[in-house]
């Protein structure tokens, strides 16, 4: 049986990762001239950082460490967040070039 507080750390790893995702996807997207450039750093660098974070995060509070399955916390905490990232950036979030920035002085 799981317990609450390793479903909830899940919960907060899932929600912390998604905005994380989204963000870094938008990022790469605005500073990176080529799809490709985003694509490849989008594929590589972003579950890098996720597992990073997932480090650092579960160490201390401990999240996770009553779950018996590694390949579905890896699954929920890397995989769900890592889609759900990039197709809010994709899908949701206007495309960069559609965006009127200020003019600055």
């Amino acid at each position: 049986m799981v317990a609450v507080s390793t479903v909830i750390g899940y919960g907060i790893l899932l929600v912390v990762h998604t905005a994380m995702a989204a963000i870094v996807t938008r990022f790469f997207r605005i500073r990176l001239t080529t799809n490709w450039g985003a694509a490849l750093y989008a594929a590589i660098l972003i579950p890098m950082l996720l597992v990073a974070s997932t480090m650092l995060l579960s160490g201390p509070f401990g999240i996770g460490t009553a779950a018996a399955d590694r390949t579905t916390a890896l699954i929920v905490v890397i995989g769900i967040p890592l889609t759900l990232g990039i197709t809010i950036d994709l899908l949701w979030m206007p495309h960069p070039d559609e965006v009127e920035l200020p003019d600055t002085t």
